[in-house]
Parts: structure tokens; C-alpha cells; sequence
């Protein structure tokens, strides 16, 4: 059975992106693959947190994913400080990554914006660290955005220059995994950006937070143009917000656009938005009461947290191992 690897954030409330881009299929997976899910809080410190938020992020986006339907009967869910062979295999792999490669990566540039010599070191390495997070457990698919391809690309180059500098077959290539009708959400207010928990607009992003009336409000007041929806997708190009809210109706309802359109072309947006509010509220309102119930339930959370590390650090320390008598460390 392949291995699947992929982490999240502590920071912030998931959205409607993080479900539908990739929460959805992390559920899927869990009866296809043998998974492992992380809440990246290394990750989250490469820009400055409130410890107190970030325990508390941590708890809560365990919550969310398990209201979301992840399983950790089925899947290790840990995070990722528990687990040390994730920063000391890291360091192992800054020794193999080059200078030349992270200077490449576009996100640090966009990250770190017009302060770059102030932004952290962490900043600046942490796609290293990200594939440590993958290569720790031979993970064979990871799901990605269009975003963060690259990085696993990275991963990618680092596990070839290792196993071809130590002469050893230890790290599998891993692979991308981009599935799903609706890979990149975009934001309600601008269908040229994607939809964010970092935007200041809480208008932006469907929240799985949001009660029914904040959805039905947050679609009515989505931004679209004048026209009737077409009959055919051609009809969507130049047309960004109607896209959008086109595609979000197709991946909620497991239907193409053209689908949609078929049912609702030429009509106006507004019969299609309370409809895609309807089918918007039957979709979030499971995954917000039971975040509800698991978010206050912090043993439970707790627990489940430090099982699925015990079960991570099984499966990462013997590849740590592998990888010291590769390097040297040990005979």
C-alpha cells in the first residue's frame, strides 16, 4: 500500500479551501492509503506566535480535522514538534540541499515580501523541513496545491542527491498528488485570489465555523458581474468570480461545471446563490457542530495527539537510523 504524507498549519480556522482543496481527500485516502497526518507547529514558527495561540491553534486544528472527518483509527494524526527526527533529519538534509536550490523557491520571495534580510532563517529554509516531514516516513504521494509544487520538487532533488551521494536506495521519490474539482478555492471578494485564512476580510472565505445565516450572507454578498450564468464553460473565461462560485457548486454537489451550467445557465446570480448557499450550509454545518463538541474537549484531543505521535515516531526513528549509518554517524 503507497504511503501518503501531508500537513497543515496550526494557525487560523479552516476554510472552505482548506476542505474542499484538501481536507476532502485526506478523508478519502484514509481507506485507499496508508496515511499520515501532521499539524505542522515547526512550520508555524518561522514567522513570530503567541505561545499561548499556539497551543491553542494546535488543539483547534486537531479538532477540525477530525470534525472534518479524519479518522485516527485509520490515519496518525500527530504534531509535528513530537516527532524530533523531523528537525534532526532536517539538519541532514540542509547538508544535501544546495544554496542555489532555496534560492529558487518563489514563496520565500513572496513570504518575506519587501523585508527579506529580516525575515527568519526558519523562513527561508523551511522547504527543507518540509521534505524531512515527507522523506521521515518514505512517504510515496503527497497531496499538494499548485502551490507547493515546487517544494515537493525540492523534496524531490533532495532525496535523489542523498541516496546518490551515500550511494544507498533509501528515500523514494515522492509523488504529487492534485486531485479533486476544485484544487484552488478563490476568495468571494476577488475570484483572481485565492481564498485565504490570512486575508483581513472575513467576507473573503467560507469559514467551517460560519453558522447558516453568516454562509447565506457571505454567498449573497459574494462578488460577481452582471451577466446571466452561460450554458457551456467556454462561457466562464474572463469571468473570474463567476468561475468560482460555478466551481464550488460542481465539487459540493461531485458534479463538472458543465453539469452546473447545464442546470443554471442563463440564469442570473440571483436564483444560483441561495442555491449555493443551500448546498454550502448541508455541506459545513456537520464538520461546525461537531468542532463545536471536540474543540472544548481537550483531553480527548490531547490524547489523540500524543497516540498518533507515538505511532509517527515508530515509523520516522527507524528511517532516522537508516539514515545515520548512511551519513556515518553509526556503524
Amino acid at each position: 500500500m503507497s504511503r501518503v504524507f501531508s500537513g497543515i498549519q496550526p494557525t487560523g480556522n479552516l476554510h472552505l479551501g482548506n476542505y474542499l482543496g484538501a481536507i476532502r481527500n485526506w478523508v478519502t485516502m484514509q481507506d485507499l492509503h496508508e496515511c499520515i497526518y501532521c499539524v505542522v507547529d515547526l512550520h508555524a514558527i518561522t514567522v513570530a506566535q503567541d505561545p499561548k495561540l499556539l497551543r491553542a491553534g494546535i488543539r483547534e486544528m486537531t479538532a477540525a480535522l477530525l470534525a472534518s472527518g479524519i479518522d485516527p483509527a485509520r490515519a496518525v494524526l500527530f504534531p509535528q514538534s513530537q516527532v524530533h527526527v523531523h528537525a534532526e533529519l532536517a539538519w541532514v538534509l540542509m547538508c544535501t540541499a544546495r544554496v542555489g536550490w532555496l534560492n529558487r523557491m518563489t514563496q520565500f520571495k513572496e513570504k518575506s515580501g519587501k523585508d527579506r534580510e529580516g525575515a527568519s532563517v526558519g523562513l527561508y529554509t523551511y522547504p527543507v523541513l518540509q521534505a524531512a516531514d515527507i522523506l521521515a516516513y518514505k512517504a510515496t504521494h503527497v497531496p499538494v496545491g499548485d502551490d507547493q509544487k515546487q517544494h515537493l520538487e525540492l523534496a524531490r532533488d533532495i532525496a535523489l542527491k542523498f541516496n546518490t551521494d551515500m550511494g544507498v536506495d533509501l528515500f523514494p521519490l515522492p509523488e504529487p498528488v492534485i486531485e479533486g474539482p476544485a484544487t484552488r478555492v478563490m476568495s468571494l471578494r476577488d475570484g483572481s485570489a485565492k481564498m485565504s485564512k490570512s486575508d483581513p476580510s472575513d467576507a473573503s472565505r467560507i469559514n467551517l465555523t460560519d453558522d447558516a445565516d453568516t454562509i447565506a450572507q457571505k454567498i449573497k454578498r459574494a462578488k460577481t458581474d452582471a451577466d446571466a450564468l452561460p450554458s457551456e464553460a467556454a462561457g466562464l473565461a474572463g469571468r473570474p468570480e463567476a468561475a468560482n462560485l460555478v466551481g464550488l457548486m460542481a465539487a459540493l454537489t461531485n458534479r463538472t461545471v458543465a453539469d452546473v451550467l447545464a442546470d443554471y445557465g442563463g440564469q442570473g446570480f440571483g436564483r444560483f446563490k441561495p442555491a449555493l448557499a443551500d448546498v454550502l450550509v448541508a455541506t459545513v454545518a456537520p464538520i461546525t457542530t461537531r468542532f463545536s463538541e471536540l474543540r472544548v474537549d481537550t483531553t480527548t484531543l490531547d490524547a489523540v495527539l500524543a497516540d498518533g505521535a507515538t505511532r509517527a515516531r515508530a515509523i520516522a526513528e527507524p528511517v532516522l537510523a537508516e539514515v545515520h549509518r548512511a551519513v556515518g554517524f553509526t556503524g
